[in-house]
């Protein structure tokens, strides 16, 4: 999925087209500049563009990133860009229209539907590109909803998080393969780190949960609700400690007071097999790097495409083998056969509502001898490096821009 045809608009030859980033002006629309990831990337974007001798522009909501973003050459232009206010729209693209005229912007990066609209309309026979970037997942919205969210379908190239997410995209909105580039999300992979790990919080963590010092702990991050799949889990555990494997703790890390009818399920059913007293529920956790550092390995037993993958790529980024289902996009964030050689894996796929095949992954993570884990640990960071770093996200997206510089209008 890359190269795509240009929108079918007529565009008025206005001025001389760029053909390289440098010298080149992109205009990014963003909800906000909050301290939040969508925040980070816009920030990594207009890094790289500066770094590549462009101009960075971004609008959005204010935050309190503004100031980064300014610190190091990059451009903000307040904008209630997230909004489905039809005036606000409008306001939007007349604002857009004269900055992309009197700024002489190339590239027009709208990166919610509310500002793809606006682009669009900005840029009807305009000589510059637009590129829109999707939803981490497609919901099943009203009628005016789907028809609001179509206009980030329109750019003449469209970033999927996803390959899962793409595929949905071609079959909803009827979109040529080829318009489509597949970028990941970027993780913070300075604060999913195992050299940010500090023994002694680890230790803190594993006393926290009740853990003794010769017991392997199996992680669950994530919401306690029915659509995690941690009752899958409990029947794992069952057919795992009836295996001998008794000397495990199962943590449920997420919010488990939303849904207590599905909390109580979990534990009713583990003390029907007398295993209650290994699973440990200690709600939300703010410290999710130290929490990952405390354990031996992570599982996402999703049930239902989950809005992101993230999880599992901040448990590889933490040197943790992971055991995910083979739901949504996860498939997509962990290496495993028969994608890549055995050898290289990086964890386990298992069908969800399998619990047989789960107990199974679980048991083969849990035997690997120091060597094989630290090891599988390493190309785990390697992997998650190599994909999901804001570095090689914003480089990805770069070559998106540097492409579509390089076409004839």
């Amino acid at each position: 999925m890359s190269t795509a045809a240009a929108r079918p608009q007529s565009r008025a030859p206005v001025r001389t087209q760029v053909r390289t980033l440098a010298g080149a002006t992109i205009l990014q629309i963003v909800p906000s500049l909050r301290d939040d990831p969508a925040g980070h990337a816009a920030l990594d974007i207009a890094m790289t563009l500066l770094q590549a001798g462009a101009r960075a522009i971004v609008a959005g909501d204010g935050g309190a990133l503004v100031g980064s973003l300014r610190s190091f050459g990059g451009e903000w232009v307040p904008m209630v860009a997230d909004s489905r206010n039809p005036l606000r729209l409008r306001a939007n693209a007349r604002t857009l229209r004269q900055m992309i005229q009197t700024e002489r912007i190339d590239i027009v990066h709208a990166q919610c539907a509310g500002g793809a609209w606006s682009a669009l309309a900005a840029a009807d026979r305009m000589p510059v590109w637009l590129v829109t970037s999707f939803h981490d997942r497609l919901w099943k919205p009203s009628w005016f909803a789907l028809r609001f969210m179509s206009a980030l379908t329109r750019g003449d190239r469209i970033i999927a998080p996803s390959s899962f997410v793409a595929r949905a995209m071609m079959e909803r909105f009827e979109l040529p393969a080829d318009k489509i580039t597949v970028i990941p999300r970027a993780v913070d992979l300075n604060m999913f780190s195992p050299a940010m790990a500090r023994a002694e919080n680890v230790a803190a963590a594993r006393r926290a949960w009740g853990v003794l010092p010769n017991m392997r702990v199996v992680l669950a991050p994530g919401r306690v609700a029915p659509w995690n799949g941690q009752l899958a889990l409990v029947d794992a555990a069952r057919l795992l400690i009836g295996n001998g494997n008794r000397n495990i703790a199962f943590v449920l890390a997420g919010d488990d007071r939303a849904d207590p009818r599905y909390r109580n399920a979990i534990l009713k059913q583990a003390r029907l097999h007398g295993i209650d007293t290994l699973f440990r529920m200690p709600g939300h956790i703010r410290d999710m790097p130290t929490a990952l550092a405390a354990a031996d390995v992570v599982v996402l037993t999703a049930t239902e495409p989950p809005l992101s993958g993230r999880a599992a790529v901040e448990a590889q980024a933490m040197g943790r083998p992971v055991v995910v289902s083979a739901v949504g996009m996860l498939p997509e964030n962990v290496v495993t056969p028969p994608r890549m050689p055995d050898h290289l894996r990086t964890g386990w796929l298992v069908r969800p509502h399998h619990p047989g095949e789960l107990a199974r992954a679980i048991t083969a993570a849990l035997s690997l001898d120091d060597a094989q884990y630290d090891a599988m640990g390493a190309r785990a960071r390697q992997f998650a490096e190599f994909m999901f770093s804001p570095q090689s996200v914003a480089e990805a997206i770069r070559g998106v821009y540097t492409s579509l510089l390089q076409r004839d209008r």
